[in-house]
């Protein structure tokens, strides 16, 4: 299929954060873009600020009539969509070329050189960490993001068409369309296991992403992980590893080894072992793709993170309120490291939406251990997204499991009224659902408090 000869490309749920980064690589390359999601957010106001035309409302009548032309017009849908999406059907039973989300990056990137980042957690980070290393060496690169970075204010990063820095997401097995040049796996933790069955066949999956890469191309894993590859980690004997790691004004500096060479005093701002070991893998394929190490440090110290990914949203001397899009056991564990590391004599408030009940059901136990830690918890409702509820698994049925004497279920609409109750010098919102909307009440509310 030739990308050049489409006029207009539709997305139905153009509104999620991978969708909309190919609206506006397609935006930028002077495509007619428009399309359909369930909800006004930030990211449909700012797609429609570009001159996109989005609406809200399930139907074939709302379709921009240039958009119903088949010869024309490509569309594109996430698997987030239900069966029975009236617009969705429409272009299916109409003739239209109606591709997966995943199949257009594989044909993006297709005609470039292809940096790919695997895992089932660290990819955002990562791909924002690659994508500004190879934005600021100059690469004449493509970086298609899976969460908005604050460097960019944005979900793509556009120099160029030569390079691709894409996430290989092994949601629903999308990774296996891409062909990399140069691939890493930052982990392979059981997740998704709605769509997998077990966690056999999501190893499986990463055993065929990793024979995806081009003849000539790299694999990088995490060391330790049941794959071969250039190895990397922290502390370790790994090919590239970080070294001598300090903590100075609330960075990391530390030193890289890699095969050949010694890189001393690099600086990185993001808090959290988890983070340095994404700075990491994205230094070392930069490195690797033939990015000059003195621009590299300096790219590495401006790198600002990716909002919803340990995010300040206060910093004061009485109040820190961290936000944190974890929505797995083996995240939140991280980012209760991270903030340990970085207040270590504070007491910590955890408020946690769990996302879908098949994940929350699969890894109860392990969530009850990872919310323990914190010094107090508070729990809301489990966020459904494109799940029907599963009988007896509920928010009250997880808190029940959870190890602690200082732990409550919450509704929304109390939550800030509990939240004045506590003690805590650190606020910590954490989950993947729409708690993300609740993150600006609190801000607003405790802004003013403070």
């Amino acid at each position: 299929m030739n990308l050049n000869s489409i006029h207009n490309v539709y997305f139905v749920g153009i509104g999620g954060i991978g969708m909309s980064a190919l609206a506006r690589y397609f935006v930028a390359n002077g495509k007619s873009v428009a399309g359909y999601d369930k909800t006004p957010t930030d990211i449909t106001a700012s797609l429609e600020d570009l001159g996109v035309a989005v609406h809200f409302e399930d139907g074939t009548t709302n379709i921009p009539s240039e958009f119903k032309n088949a010869e024309t017009t490509l569309v594109v849908f996430t698997p987030a969509i239900p069966k029975d999406h009236a617009e969705l059907n429409y272009f299916k039973a109409g003739g239209f070329q109606v591709l997966k989300r995943s199949q257009i990056l594989g044909l993006i990137t297709e005609n470039t050189f292809c940096l790919a980042v695997a895992g089932t957690h660290g990819k955002t980070t990562t791909t924002s960490i690659l994508g500004h290393l190879m934005n600021s060496c100059n690469v004449s690169v493509t970086a298609f993001l899976g969460g908005i970075s604050e460097n960019y204010n944005s979900n793509l990063i556009l120099n160029g068409t030569e390079v691709s820095v894409v996430e290989a997401d092994e949601f629903d097995r999308s990774f296996l369309t891409l062909s990399p040049d140069l691939a890493c796996i930052t982990s392979m933790d059981a997740d998704h296991l709605d769509i997998y069955g077990d966690a056999s066949e999501l190893k499986k999956s990463f055993e065929d992403f990793s024979k995806r890469v081009k003849l000539n191309g790299k694999l990088f894993v995490k060391n330790g992980l049941p794959i071969s590859g250039i190895t990397y980690g922290i502390e370790d004997d790994a090919d590239y590893s970080a070294k001598n790691i300090k903590i100075v004004n609330g960075a990391y500096v530390f030193d890289v080894k890699t095969p050949t060479t010694v890189l001393e005093n690099l600086e990185f701002n993001l808090p959290g072992r988890h983070n340095l070991s994404n700075a990491l893998i994205a230094l070392a394929m930069a490195v690797e793709y033939g990015c000059p190490n003195q621009q590299l440090a300096k790219a590495l110290a401006s790198y600002k993170g990716v909002k919803r990914r340990f995010t300040y949203q206060i910093k004061s001397e009485n109040l820190v309120f961290i936000d944190d899009y974890a929505h797995h056991p083996e995240e939140i564990n991280a980012v209760h490291q991270a903030v340990r590391e970085m207040y270590p004599d504070k007491k910590v408030l955890a408020v946690f939406q769990p996302h879908l009940f098949s994940r929350t059901r699969d890894f109860a136990d392990e969530f009850a251990a990872s919310l323990a830690q914190f010094d107090e918890l508070l729990l809301l409702d489990i966020y459904p997204a494109r799940e029907l509820p599963i009988q007896g698994v509920t928010s009250q049925w997880l808190l029940e499991k959870v190890n602690s004497s200082n732990k409550k279920l919450v509704s929304k609409d109390n939550l800030l009224t509990e939240i004045h109750k506590s003690e805590a010098q650190v606020i910590l919102t954490i989950g993947a659902g729409d708690i993300g909307e609740e993150v600006k009440r609190i801000k607003k509310e405790f802004n003013v408090a403070n």
